[in-house]
């Protein structure tokens, strides 16, 4: 360890993993640290499943039925890919995918208030058949939809007198008629915004990240999403295979004692006894509290089941976006479910995830709606996070911090 490196890395969170991977290709010397045993990080994908129960503290055991603990890969942050999106194009471009397999998402919902899920319409013809809205907003929302589909930025003729540099979105709904509810789940189930401060941003962003989801879903057919075969850490290891083919150093059960600086800025960073000198530094929050500040918190549910989510067709994988204003919430809830389709549970077996963004004193009370929708739950994780953000830009100190996974 006691050698120069362009780059040291700590922790093998996505991110990290992505970096190192892209600056090793480019001829950088990277080391990279992390002081568990495992990749992934807060993101990682924790086998067997006995270490579950660990990493919560629990001291019971798996139960029988459960099957054996090998097939058992569950994501401590479960994240969906979305299919024409630029993580998947980042895949495809570094060669990343020969080390990964992916499946689609069988199902995406979206909640609507009473307690019912419906599928999220995403088509002309969806907008027309859903039972989310009547008869007349259909055909409002159908136009918007074709009017998001047929926009070109170079063809004036398809603009309909909206300029997408000035027009705010909650222009954009006024001008197609839409009502709050079918604004709720465009803004939420489609665009994938967390609460309504879009409505009064310029429109572009979300009319782009709609067409996303429709070119998304496009590509595949029942959803817009795609999920790894043995859960989302297969993905940070993918990209340090790729970092290690390159010539990258990998220490996994590596402590990190201190990132030595001198001048204010990074030479180096010290485990035990070594130290391994470098020009930059790049990380998670973990490793440098004192760079960042906490901005909020998020609450996630962990939850075995054996068997699909109600109302969701027997999916056996779709994600529930709950909108804010379907439970008079400022964020939304997500629901993520996943089973032993993915490899990731033993046969018969479901994951859920649920999380929400902390608003009051009694966080898991918030998760209600979405764990209300699972139906029974053989076992539940709960754990509340805190949001960590830099404080600087890291130009000055070389030590580049990234924000806290949602």
């Amino acid at each position: 360890m006691d050698e120069e490196y362009d780059v040291i890395v700590l922790g093998t969170g996505l991110k990290e993993c992505i970096l190192s991977g892209l600056m090793s290709v480019s001829g950088k010397k990277v080391l990279h640290m992390d002081r568990n045993k495992y990749y992934g990080g807060e993101s990682a994908s924790i086998t067997p499943l006995e270490d579950i129960y660990t990493h919560f503290n629990r001291t019971e055991g798996i139960k029988e039925t459960m099957g054996r603990g090998r097939d058992w890969n569950v994501d401590l942050i479960p994240k969906f890919l979305m299919a024409n999106g630029k993580l998947v194009s980042l895949l495809i471009h570094t060669g990343v995918t020969r080390y990964l397999e992916f499946k689609s998402v069988e199902g995406s919902y979206v909640y609507k208030q009473g307690g019912h899920v419906h599928k999220v319409p995403a088509n002309e013809k969806e907008a027309l058949s859903t039972s989310l809205m009547g008869m007349f907003e259909k055909r409002r929302f159908r136009k918007f939809l074709i009017f998001v589909q047929e926009y070109d930025e170079n063809n004036p003729s398809t603009h309909q007198g909206i300029n997408v540099k000035t027009w705010t979105m909650k222009q954009v709904y006024e001008k197609f008629g839409l009502d709050q509810n079918t604004a709720d789940f465009t803004g939420h189930a489609l665009a994938l915004h967390r609460d309504d401060e879009y409505q009064n941003q310029i429109c572009e962003d979300t009319l782009k990240r709609i067409r996303l989801y429709s070119d998304s879903l496009a590509r595949y057919g029942k959803s817009p999403y795609l999920y790894p075969l043995y859960g989302l850490g297969e993905l940070p290891q993918g990209f340090a295979r790729l970092s290690a083919i390159y010539g990258g150093t990998y220490m996994l059960d590596k402590p990190s004692d201190e990132i030595v600086m001198e001048n204010g800025k990074v030479v180096g960073v010290r485990s035990g006894e070594e130290t391994a000198r470098c020009k930059m530094v790049v990380c998670d929050p973990s490793y440098v509290t004192d760079k960042v500040k906490k901005v909020g918190q998020v609450a996630r549910c962990i939850c075995l089941m054996n068997h699909p989510v109600p109302n969701t067709k027997d999916s056996l994988s779709c994600q529930i976006i709950i909108p804010q204003h379907q439970v008079g919430r400022h964020a939304d809830i997500y629901v993520a479910a996943v089973s032993y389709s993915h490899q990731v549970a033993s046969k018969g077996w479901f994951i859920a995830m649920v999380s929400t963004t902390v608003e009051t004193s009694n966080p898991e009370a918030e998760l209600k709606p979405g764990l209300d929708l699972l139906g029974p739950i053989e076992e539940k994780f709960f754990s509340v996070s805190d949001l960590l953000e830099p404080v600087d830009d890291g130009k000055e100190s070389q030590v580049l911090l990234r924000a806290s996974a949602r």
